[in-house]
């Protein structure tokens, strides 16, 4: 489960900001919308701004951050991805800054580093144990400056083979983290483990999730669970199948060259009902999924796998561009389903321009967040919860586009798009 995510100097955020998925020390807020059991974390963060303030920044921030931990070892260009904030002279040669909060197997974790695109600079990891936080082990450049031999033995035991002014005992395009679970270090595997499996959902932009929602419906429970949520979608769908592509079961309207690319890969086949002139049911009429569903059901059904994975998993899910091609409907009950009693650990995060969700029915105050970009080109994240006098009955949405919170845009009179210079 995490508690916060930090960085700073990436893309257009030039100082530290913290996402925060800590409940608010606030009277009037009661544990709706909190995780059982552990009543200071949120089960729900939504992330509110303007057409380029910096909202997606902050989900390709911490997909940066988890491809460097889980490929910096076998890729060790992955830090190529780093990018910092360019519009400062103060920050363009400074190393960019990520850190992860979470806990696993009751222990909460504090994980991070420094980086530039050409090396990592700095990394620590820390551990609360009881109520006191001890360092695991901290790096300056490639040298392990501190390690705890009672706390990260695997990595203490690393060390005492080389000497550790040996600077190829650490690449500095590694992650000392995950050279030591390459190592089978348990402590270290445990814990790449974890934030590989945290659920990253880009925006319109991504091509892969089509793909990859294919191969999860490989896995019979979860095809079965992404067919009832397209039902309860509205989407008309009755069943789903993959089948192999051949030449027979393409139409003979697709040109050549696009059927050579889809042989032998699985397409996907979407069924509803056929009725008579009675309105009888027929039979199930087969349709190319791709070709004749809405671009709403092509996005629920890709979305709906990752979903369900996170919710019967526990696994934190990050979407960003979520209200793109839903109903609002739709992504009002998905915010409930996370925010109710069924959901026990799982965590959402989202961007989005839903003003919809903005309502006090739905999500507490601690669980919006603002993005806004200064004149300067610079993002500042920061949450509702800083407004003070906000009452239990105000309406966040109507105080949101009247600018009240601010992150919304400052538009000019479009009228002036047709005016000529004779109007002038």
């Amino acid at each position: 489960m995490i508690y916060e995510f930090s960085f700073g100097n990436f893309k257009s955020f030039k100082n530290i900001n913290s996402l925060n998925l800590t409940s608010a020390k606030i009277n009037d807020l009661d544990n709706r919308g909190t995780i059982q059991d552990h009543n200071s974390l949120l089960k729900c963060k939504a992330i509110y701004g303007a057409n380029a303030s910096g909202k997606s920044n902050i989900i390709i921030a911490i997909t940066t951050f988890l491809r460097i931990i889980v490929l910096s070892v076998k890729n060790n260009e992955e830090i190529e991805s780093v990018d910092n904030f360019r519009l400062c002279t103060e920050t363009e040669n400074q190393p960019t800054f990520f850190q992860l909060i979470f806990q696993l197997e009751n222990i909460t974790y504090r994980y991070g580093f420094e980086a530039t695109d050409k090396k990592i600079t700095s990394e620590w990891l820390y551990g609360k144990l009881n109520i006191r936080e001890v360092p695991f082990f901290i790096r300056d450049q490639n040298k392990i400056i501190k390690i705890s031999e009672k706390h990260f033995a695997e990595g203490s035991r690393r060390l005492s083979l080389f000497d550790n002014d040996d600077d190829s005992l650490i690449d500095e395009k590694s992650l000392f983290l995950t050279t030591i679970a390459s190592l089978n270090g348990k402590k270290a595997q445990s814990i790449s483990n974890y934030l590989s499996r945290i659920i990253i959902v880009p925006g319109l932009k991504d091509m892969n999730s089509h793909e990859l929602t294919k191969s999860i419906l490989e896995i019979g429970t979860i095809k079965e669970k992404v067919l009832k949520l397209l039902r309860l979608a509205d989407t008309g769908i009755e069943d789903i199948k993959l089948i192999e592509v051949s030449e027979d079961n393409l139409k003979k309207s697709i040109p050549e060259e696009i059927i050579k690319d889809l042989k032998g890969k699985k397409l996907v086949i979407s069924e509803h009902k056929k009725y008579d002139s009675k309105k009888n049911v027929v039979h199930n009429e087969p349709f190319d999924f791709l070709f004749n569903e809405s671009e709403g059901t092509k996005k629920i059904f890709e979305l709906s796998p990752m979903l369900l994975l996170a919710l019967t998993e526990g696994r934190p899910i990050i979407i960003d561009e979520f209200d793109a091609r839903f109903h609002p409907l739709i992504t009002k009950k998905i915010v409930e389903l996370f925010n109710s009693d069924v959901n026990k650990t799982s965590q959402l995060i989202f961007a989005t321009h839903d003003t919809n969700l903005l309502s006090v029915k739905l999500l507490r105050r601690d669980q919006i967040d603002f993005v806004e970009k200064d004149k300067y080109g610079e993002s500042h994240l920061y949450t509702l919860v800083k407004f003070k006098g906000v009452r239990k009955n105000t309406s966040f949405e109507k105080d949101y586009i009247k600018g009240k919170y601010g992150a919304i845009p400052f538009l000019g009179d479009f009228n002036q798009i047709l005016k000529t210079e004779d109007d002038a």
